[in-house]
């Protein structure tokens, strides 16, 4: 059974998929079950990957390496943040070479944010 908002990835050809809707049954790309991917929420790493949130009235900005920032290269970048505010979710597609952070225009109580590394997967604040 899935479970909303759980992220799941195809360990054949890579594809990563959200769950908008959860159900009963497995997720199966490529002939075979993809993987529940972890939150990891904890740091252990030279670069740093939990995202944080810096709230500024409307404006809020989630970045990944509060100390250092996380690589932006070819071979080793964040692909994407979320931030989730109140049930809605907001997403910034990233690309190397651009900064690992995202402005988000939104105000909210209750905030989440998620990054995925292509290297070191799922990460949660």
């Amino acid at each position: 059974m899935t479970e909303k908002l759980r992220v799941y990835k195809c360990e054949i050809c890579g594809n990563i998929v959200s769950v908008l809707h959860a159900a009963v049954g497995i997720l199966v790309c490529c002939g075979q079950p993809m993987t529940l991917m972890a939150e990891k929420s904890e740091d252990s790493a030279v670069e740093k990957h939990v995202p944080f949130i810096i709230k500024e009235d409307d404006k809020v900005t989630v970045k990944v390496g509060e100390n250092t920032a996380h690589p932006m290269e070819e071979k080793h970048y964040i692909e994407w943040i979320e931030l989730q505010v109140d049930g809605k979710s907001y997403y910034q597609f990233l690309k190397p070479g651009d900064k690992p952070e995202a402005i988000f225009c939104v105000a909210g109580d209750e905030m989440t944010a998620r990054e995925y590394c292509n290297v070191h997967g799922l990460w949660k604040s």
